[in-house]
């Protein structure tokens, strides 16, 4: 009969996970699945909503400055 094991564990550092068996198990060949927790889908932001977005709150701003925050917005976008 095959046993399995249901361990939770934390991820270390260098992205590494550390898993004790229990004895008799060493030099033995195991079959280990990772099971990530879910993530919220990322926000899609329409082009045209912050285009929008940035003539409304941004009246006024020079060519320079509406450039600048269009830099600083894009840098903060997860890929």
């Amino acid at each position: 009969m095959q046993t399995a094991l249901h361990v939770t564990t934390r991820v270390l550092p260098g992205n590494k996970i550390e898993i004790e068996l229990p004895p008799g198990s060493e030099g033995q060949e195991v079959n280990v699945f990772v099971v990530l927790p879910e993530q919220p889908p990322a926000k899609r932001v329409n082009v045209l909503e912050l285009i929008e977005e940035a003539r409304r709150y941004r009246i006024g701003m020079t060519g320079e400055q509406i450039d600048a925050y269009l830099r600083e917005e894009r840098a903060s976008w997860d890929f």
